[in-house]
């Protein structure tokens, strides 16, 4: 298989890409592929919104900015910061230009979100399911260009580079998942649109197919990674025991005036931030936190019965309804929640035009790492984000795509043979044992010497895939594993060296 321009992922990253390649060029092929279908990606599972300016009476880029930089604690890269704030108000007009809705008055007037962290109401949203609005609209969009092609249920394992001077990346290895086969698809560029890591740790917002993969792709093909060590935990996910991932509580929940109380009722952020409930989720994460060790407790609670019910349930009715399905009303309950690994702020290198360091190889969304967060994400950059760094690689691609030549065709792998029950039960002890090890803790609070044997384990964990016979048979949930390991290896080392260069005053250091 071959094709002009290869897309890894259906996300909001991937087809906003796809659909500018594909209405430039109607003689350019693009193909999408996706390892599950292609309406499952973190896209469709934000519920928050984006974050743009639109109010220039009260509110600015400049201030967007501030809150940007502040919550990323002073290490992002400013001028990534005010390319990205600066081009919020053209994106958003395209995604309204391609069908996309969001919630307004009846004067047509956007009804403008707050959430932790932003000095003003700048979120535009779509309910609680801006996300799942978002992702159906772009499907559309790009089901209606004959040049766009949709690959389901193909699980790329590995990139494929041709040596030189410089490397380039000619295509990919996939795994179709009805055949059982290994197949080598060349292409000319390859936009890496992957999704991030959350299913690494032990509670996680992010859905079954956040493994990782393109992180350990580029790993594993020499591309520089950075950062890693910056993942992001939302405050609020929802406690419920054994459930992995855990459903999300937006953080507009306490926009709209919820309050978090621990067990006793009584509320404690203050003690940590004077905005409270409004703090960053980094800072409002370390606080329950520290309040759970205190009190033994397995999660502290939100409180919406002061709530007008009927506005939340209009503003807020997914969450409204998960929660009634698990026997929550919210306007005599409280909801359990504890912080949950939400968001990876670092990743594979990018440049503004999403050029990674590997030649004719882009990355966009969550797997990137473009320097807009920093340490921290402030809530409703990241679509943003992807939309602006998917715009700028389109134009680089636009321009470079004639230059590129026809890659030859590698030889195809064999097929492959496997006892797929043995597998799955081993692998799946494995993937129980890594999400013990990559807590909130080791991340965040830990010493040298915690992850020191952090590290130990996830190598031993390494080693087992790299080496005991069972494995390398070729089902996705090892390659899923592998993917895993690779990655928390990389946020761990990342967050050893990180803790080294801190306490030499030297923040900021990127990783390779």
């Amino acid at each position: 298989m071959n094709t002009d321009v290869l897309v890894i992922g259906a996300g909001i990253a991937g087809l906003s890409f796809a659909i500018k390649v594909a209405k430039a060029r109607p003689d350019v092929e693009v193909m999408v592929l996706t390892k599950s279908s292609n309406d499952v990606c973190n896209t469709a599972h934000a519920q928050g919104g984006i974050a743009v300016v639109l109010d220039r009476v009260r509110d600015s880029f400049e201030q967007h900015i501030e809150d940007t930089i502040k919550a990323g604690k002073g290490l992002n890269d400013k001028k990534v910061v005010e390319m990205v704030i600066s081009q919020a108000p053209e994106r958003l007009s395209e995604l309204i230009e391609w069908g996309t809705s969001f919630d307004a008055n009846d004067e047509g007037e956007f009804e403008l979100g707050l959430e932790g962290g932003h000095s003003q109401r700048r979120i535009v949203h779509h309910r609680d399911l801006t996300g799942l609005e978002l992702a159906r609209k772009l499907l559309k969009k790009a089901f209606s260009f004959p040049n766009i092609r949709f690959y389901d249920h193909f699980f790329v394992t590995d990139l494929l580079i041709a040596e030189g001077e410089p490397a380039a990346c000619t295509g990919i290895k996939v795994l179709d998942k009805e055949t059982r086969q290994l197949i080598n698809i060349s292409s000319r560029i390859t936009f890496l649109a992957s999704g991030g890591s959350g299913m690494v740790f032990q509670n996680t917002t992010n859905p079954s197919v956040a493994t990782g993969d393109g992180v350990a792709m580029a790993l594993r093909a020499g591309v520089q990674v950075s950062n890693m060590n910056f993942i992001q935990f939302h405050p609020t996910a929802l406690y419920e025991e054994n459930k992995h991932p855990l459903f999300l509580i937006s953080e507009a929940v306490r926009g709209f005036g919820a309050y978090i109380v621990n067990h006793n009722g009584n509320r404690f952020l203050f003690k940590s931030d004077t905005r409270g409930e409004l703090a960053t989720r980094d800072i409002v994460s370390e606080a329950i936190v520290k309040e759970l060790k205190k009190s033994g407790e397995p999660a502290v609670y939100l409180d919406c019965r002061h709530l007008n019910f009927e506005y939340f349930q209009n503003e807020f009715p997914t969450i409204v309804a998960y929660c009634l399905s698990i026997g929550i009303d919210l306007k005599t309950d409280l909801i359990p929640v504890v912080p949950a690994s939400h968001y990876q702020c670092g990743g594979i290198d990018v440049d503004p035009e999403a050029k990674t360091s590997l030649k004719n190889l882009y990355a966009s969304g969550e797997c990137a790492h473009t320097g807009l967060h920093g340490a921290n994400r402030l809530a409703s950059n990241s679509l943003l984000e992807a939309l602006v760094y998917s715009h700028e690689a389109s134009g680089a691609v636009l321009l470079e795509l004639d230059k590129v030549p026809v890659p030859e065709i590698e030889p195809q792998p064999e097929i492959l043979h496997h006892d797929q029950e043995a597998d799955d039960e081993i692998i799946a002890s494995l993937r129980k044992r890594l999400n013990e090890i990559m807590t909130y803790d080791l991340i965040h609070a830990s010493g040298k010497r915690e992850m020191r044997e952090g590290l130990e384990m996830l190598h031993e964990l390494k080693d087992i895939l790299d080496h005991y016979p069972p494995f390398n048979t070729g089902t996705v949930a090892f390659y899923e594993l592998r993917n895993m390991v690779e990655t928390a290896l990389a946020v761990l080392e990342h967050a050893h060296e990180f803790s080294e260069m801190t306490k030499k005053n030297l923040p900021g250091v990127h990783y390779s």
